[in-house]
């Protein structure tokens, strides 16, 4: 069976789910640059060669090395209707044994916010982390001031945790962030935040 890779892919109503691959490279970079100043005050700060081949090409080995070893999940969505790329979700983290959890991370390119993509995309890898992963816990973080991030959680079936002091350099400085968990078989009522 040597050679034969096993291709993952998750399929949702309006798009398919996939890793990266080496032809992504023009769609991403331009789709990325497009959404910079939406992206900039959410994400960490981009390296200088961030757009770069070079960097996405590193980033395809990750995807692929990461996915092989049950460390993360990296998936691009793309719209099946003319091959878009839309933005990407990233269930990383992979932690097995007792803790059976992984950690969200996601973004969406600027002209598809506010469409949904993103609340059909959690919701489908939700299922897939739950049901083909026999993950038990996905975590997702995002600075309180996003409420747009906060609403697609909550939508989906996160729950508030709590605050994370300090959890990542945003935009150049540490910030705080909200927690959000998700538990298959979730037992807990409505958790409303003040």
């Amino acid at each position: 069976m040597l050679g034969l890779k096993r291709r993952i892919r998750v399929e949702t109503e309006r798009m398919t789910l996939r890793l990266p691959e080496h032809g992504d490279w023009r769609q991403w970079s331009e789709l990325r640059e497009a959404s910079v100043e939406f992206l900039a005050k959410w994400e960490p700060v981009w390296s200088t060669d961030h757009l770069s081949r070079r960097a996405f090409t590193n980033r395809v080995y990750w995807a692929q090395r990461a996915e092989a070893q049950g460390t993360a999940l990296p998936m691009l969505m793309i719209r099946r209707a003319d091959n878009q790329l839309l933005g990407a979700l990233t269930l990383d983290n992979i932690r097995r044994g007792p803790a059976q959890t992984g950690t969200f991370g996601y973004w969406i390119g600027a002209p598809f916010a506010r469409q949904g993509y993103m609340r059909e995309a959690i919701l489908a890898l939700t299922h897939h982390a739950f049901t083909r992963m026999d993950l038990s816990r996905l975590e997702a973080a995002c600075l309180p001031e996003n409420t747009p991030s906060r609403g697609v959680l909550e939508t989906c079936g996160f729950k508030y945790e709590g605050v994370a002091q300090s959890y990542l350099q945003i935009n150049g400085r540490w910030r705080n962030h909200v927690l959000y968990a998700n538990l298959r078989g979730d037992r807990r009522g409505r958790t409303d935040v003040g």
